[in-house]
């Protein structure tokens, strides 16, 4: 076996990893309108291929994360960023219905899977001990957030000046750039007779079928499904929203950055309340302040200042999510399959994503307003927050997370 490497590599590899894949993917709502404008395709077009981006992510996750907790993350994220950044460079270069479809709904999709939380936290989370692991993995989901931070003004900047195919290929660069890192996540190398037999003593699938029939997991999978509702429609539709209402494009990027710096607070935040509170209470408390600020915002008609004032809500409780629901299926089930069934869990996030984006776009097209999908983000958020209070953990299963 090789030997670990230090936490503190392991850890700034994997906020680097997820800073770019998901600093990437929150400049998204930015490329709507320039490329609606070149005529590359429909709004209701672009929505249906980000939608189509969430389902893809979720459905390839699982694997992702199986074969991470198999044979170690290095390879999987090398895939993940070239698959990425084949998909941006493919749009940008043969801009057009197909390469929307194949480039940003199913290829970006599938590199998003290889660069993300069950395969990075789920890597982390193995690599810290029991008493540094919530600190760790609340650390991993902070850092990720620098990414939006930096890029989202950086595409907005390109996208202005040399318009957005050039901003496309920046971020496959980008994205190339962060593959490597996935090796450092590795921590230990097994031979193939010891990948053999975990595959034999400690089989994925069996595992994911049981904990389907466990209720305290349906629940948070099912909760998961608000948050990626909410996130994908604000993510992909709050620059357009703010358009339609007369309010500047350049608030739209600044408060996409400004979800992204407080998501930096927040998910440092919640993950280490787990070291106080169990995550399902958080979890609950995190749906009901979203869910209330969302109703608040849209009850009025947005300015500049309500604007941001909406954004730092949302960003302190953006991806606080991430360490808290991994932290409720670690308590669950141990760590030795975690990467698959955080993955599970996650794909119900991204089958809400991909209403969440997609709904946008067509609510949009047939009404002309983001109402009713507004109504609907505050109520999946006020129902995830009632599905996490009954969830309580077995005695039998000995790693808290």
């Amino acid at each position: 076996m090789d030997r670990k490497p230090h936490l503190g590599l392991v850890l700034a590899a994997g906020a680097l990893i997820i800073s770019a894949a998901l600093g990437t993917r929150q400049t998204f709502g930015l490329f709507l309108a320039p490329m609606g404008a070149a005529h590359v395709a429909s709004l209701a077009l672009l929505a249906f291929a980000l939608a189509l981006q969430n389902l893809v992510w979720g459905i390839a996750q699982p694997f992702a994360g199986a074969l991470s907790d198999r044979y170690g993350p290095g390879v999987v994220v090398a895939v993940g960023a070239l698959l990425y950044a084949v998909g941006l460079g493919g749009v940008a270069l043969f801009p057009g219905v197909v390469s929307v479809i194949v480039g940003f709904g199913i290829l970006i999709g599938l590199g998003q899977a290889g660069m993300t939380f069950a395969v990075v936290i789920s890597a982390i989370s193995r690599a810290a001990s029991d008493s540094q692991r919530a600190t760790a993995v609340a650390l991993a989901a902070a850092g990720g957030s620098l990414g939006q931070v930096a890029l989202v003004p950086i595409a907005q900047s390109l996208i202005a000046l040399g318009g957005f195919q050039r901003a496309l290929i920046m971020l496959a660069l980008v994205a190339l750039v962060a593959g490597p890192l996935g090796f450092v996540l590795r921590g230990r190398r097994r031979t193939a007779s010891a990948n053999a037999a975990a595959a034999a003593t400690n089989p994925s699938w069996p595992v994911i079928w049981g904990a389907l029939r466990d209720s305290n997991y349906l629940f948070v999978t099912a909760g998961f499904f608000a948050c990626g509702f909410q996130l994908a429609f604000i993510g992909v539709h709050l620059p357009t929203y703010l358009s339609i209402c007369h309010v500047g494009a350049g608030v739209g990027a600044a408060s996409l950055a400004t979800i992204g710096f407080f998501n930096i607070i927040g998910s440092f935040g919640f993950g280490k309340l787990m070291d106080r509170f169990a995550p399902q209470f958080l979890l609950a408390v995190l749906y009901t302040i979203r869910a209330t600020a969302a109703l608040v915002f849209v009850a009025f008609p947005p300015t500049a200042v309500s604007t941001l004032a909406f954004a730092v809500v949302m960003g302190l409780t953006w991806l606080g999510t991430v360490p808290l629901t991994n932290g409720v299926v670690a308590r669950l089930f141990g760590l030795s399959n975690l990467g698959a069934l955080f993955g599970v869990c996650f794909l119900s996030h991204q089958v809400g994503a991909f209403l969440g984006a997609w709904l946008g776009g067509v609510a949009l097209q047939a009404t002309g307003s983001y109402q009713i999908v507004w109504i609907a983000t505050v109520v999946v958020g006020y129902t995830a927050a009632a599905l996490n209070l009954p969830i309580r953990y077995r005695t039998t299963v000995p790693a808290p997370a």
